[in-house]
């Protein structure tokens, strides 16, 4: 499939998805949006995608909401009024999927179920919706050149992408309602510093470095293994009882005790690199009632 937005390349099972409107800084619009969530779920079940590397075109990674289209530039139908009871029950209806919900939360919500770790190479300004949908993705490498800013208040609009949720539990509290409030643009190395991102990188090197790290963290390890484990670590880490995350863990240590792991037995005791032959796409099946099941106790 080809994308009007995005440009897909895989190589020797690295994904580098480029955010590709390099002569608007890659603003963000519905379409974009729409095609970002297409490429997270298919990335999830595509065997040949070990991992995912995602970066922008040009001189920005993107720098926010498109805020030339016309109409609500956030793509809501303002003939609506939306209750509380609406988003909990009427959730997947096409009013509310196409008029009232959140673009940006859907994109997030799609790169938190992938079952592939998602780095982002962050080489240069990202701002508003930017910032906020990395905030989804395992780890950010900044370029000296990024610039990040959740610029909300200045335009008098919340937070967004689910990022409410996101950004207390990778820098702070605190560090999120000083962003939040000044609505200020600040650099790498105030997002360093703050533990937004992993490391800063120069321009010229970001890319390389990024694949080089992105690919480290899935070379010689079972897929299976990994989707697995990338969603525990985001679901469980959010229980209110360690007992929840041990009735998880215990099913996913038994499916891929019988499976990956008798092969990562045998090659340690051989001496040898391991040979995985089990798919992210063909996870255990408690794995898709676990996944619907908290959804449905989130809302």
């Amino acid at each position: 499939m080809n994308y009007a937005t995005l440009d897909w390349q895989v190589d020797d099972g690295l994904l580098k998805l480029t955010l590709n409107r390099p002569e608007l800084m890659n603003a963000f619009t519905v379409e974009m949006a729409n095609e970002l969530e297409h490429a997270f779920k298919r990335a999830s079940l595509d065997d040949e995608v070990r991992v995912v590397l995602v970066t922008g075109a040009g001189r920005a990674f993107c720098a926010g909401m498109d805020l030339s289209v016309e109409g609500n530039v956030f793509g809501l139908d303002e003939s609506l009024s939306p209750s509380l009871r609406d988003m909990h029950e009427r959730m997947e209806s096409a009013e509310i999927q196409n008029g009232v919900r959140d673009t940006g939360g859907q994109v997030t919500l799609a790169i938190r179920a992938c079952r592939k770790p998602v780095v982002g190479a962050i080489n240069g300004p990202a701002v508003g919706i930017g910032a906020t949908m990395s905030l989804a993705m395992d780890f950010r490498l900044a370029s000296e050149k990024a610039r990040f800013g959740f610029v909300f208040g200045r335009l008098g609009i919340v937070p967004e992408a689910c990022s409410s949720w996101f950004l207390p539990r990778i820098v702070g509290l605190q560090q999120a309602l000083e962003w939040i409030y000044t609505a200020d643009i600040f650099d790498a190395n105030e997002a360093l510093r703050g533990g937004l991102v992993r490391s800063i990188h120069s321009a010229d090197t970001l890319l390389q470095e990024a694949e080089v790290f992105a690919r480290r963290l899935v070379h010689g390890r079972s897929p299976v293994a990994i989707a697995l484990s990338r969603q525990m670590l985001y679901r469980n880490s959010a229980q209110a009882d360690p007992f929840e995350a041990h009735r998880i863990e215990s099913l996913a240590m038994f499916y891929t005790s019988i499976g990956d792991g008798k092969e990562g037995v045998a090659a340690f005791l051989d001496k040898r690199a391991p040979n995985f032959t089990g798919k992210a796409s063909e996870l255990p099946a408690f794995y898709e009632q676990w996944v619907a099941n908290s959804a449905d106790e989130q809302i």
